[in-house]
């Protein structure tokens, strides 16, 4: 017979992946490439009296300290992944970075529209050689800081976590088993449908600096050769409304995840339909929310007039990608019927 002590039915919440330590690298990748642009466009400016090298030079710093919120949310999630302060692990950590971030894409977003819209009114003049040097110097930085990003994860690395525990013990009001499992984490992303907020906000912090670039070369090539000067503030409002629709579904997306209100009805129904077409078995209370950027936690009671081990139920839920921490209530039901459910997933 084999005897534990208490620390065998202990376990980690460190929840971090392969492909989160691959986000972080390169982010900090694109805030030393940043930083560096930052420097040759303010040396640059200097040397030569542009404003708009200085001016540009300025903003990508401010792009670098967005960016520098990413690299450290990463480092502070990862030295702090093992501290029991955190109940749940550092998971949100990535979503909170986010939701700063699209925080201050809207405050860019904002400063763009009032900037295009006095200078729509009160318009300045416009040095297009040198501002179309700029621009183009801007886009390939900003170009290249997306390849990095966007790479991250391509090289499909798989992270799991799998540590199982129960105890039994006597209530008042029957028989419970409580079973704590820690699925198996598998995830594959494409940019498409990245989870990981840190890292989108990362992206779309580059991706908007580009559209940008892209957007102010257009509008210079037109003044330059059409001399309708009016195109490059009307750009810039066009920019800022693309950017100010990105930083509000980053901002959305992040807030449901900080306030445990994410959509998680399909694996809810998964979870149901796994439980209850197993003897006669009913789920009175369910509760899935995610803890992780790709991983989510449960928390499942349900009621049976014949109890089985808590191996059983485990295995029930065996093979479900995403759910990295899982705790099943099993109450007996000593009545002829057991009723309703006592919740259903909206």
């Amino acid at each position: 017979m084999h005897t534990h002590d208490i620390s065998h039915w202990g376990h980690s919440h460190d929840f971090a992946t392969a492909d989160q330590a691959d986000a972080e690298r390169r982010t900090r990748w694109v805030v030393g490439l940043t930083l560096a642009a930052m420097c040759v466009e303010l040396v640059a400016g200097w040397i030569t009296g542009s404003m708009a090298l200085l001016a540009d030079g300025w903003h990508m710093g401010s792009h670098a300290a967005a960016l520098g919120i990413a690299a450290y949310a990463y480092a502070f999630a990862r030295q702090r992944g093992a501290d029991r302060r955190f109940t749940f692990g550092t998971g949100k950590v990535s979503s909170l970075a986010g939701y700063s971030s699209a925080l201050l894409l809207a405050t860019g977003a904002l400063w763009m529209l009032v900037e295009s819209l006095s200078r729509l009114i009160d318009p300045v003049e416009i040095r297009y050689a040198e501002a179309m040097i700029v621009a183009a110097f801007g886009l390939a930085v900003n170009l290249l800081s997306a390849w990095l990003l966007g790479h991250s994860g391509d090289g499909h690395h798989h992270h799991g976590h799998r540590h199982a525990h129960e105890h039994d013990h006597e209530r008042v009001h029957g028989h419970d088993d409580h079973a704590h499992d820690h699925g198996r984490h598998d995830h594959r992303h494409g940019l498409a449908d990245i989870q990981d907020h840190n890292l989108k906000a990362a992206y779309l912090h580059v991706i908007a600096d580009a559209l940008t670039s892209v957007l102010a070369l257009a509008a210079l090539a037109m003044g330059m050769l059409y001399g309708w000067a009016f195109m490059d503030p009307l750009m810039g409002i066009v920019g800022a409304v693309l950017v100010g629709r990105w930083a509000w579904g980053l901002a959305r997306e992040s807030a449901q995840v900080l306030l445990d209100a994410g959509d998680n009805s399909a694996i809810e129904h998964e979870i149901r339909r796994r439980i209850e077409a197993d003897a006669d078995n009913q789920v009175a209370d369910l509760h899935v929310w995610r803890i992780a950027p790709a991983g989510r936690a449960c928390i499942l009671s349900l009621v049976t007039h014949h109890p089985r081990p808590v191996e059983h139920y485990r295995d029930l839920l065996s093979g479900m990608t995403g759910l990295l921490h899982i705790t099943v209530e099993v109450n007996q039901c000593r009545q002829a019927s057991c009723g309703a459910r006592v919740n259903t997933p909206t």
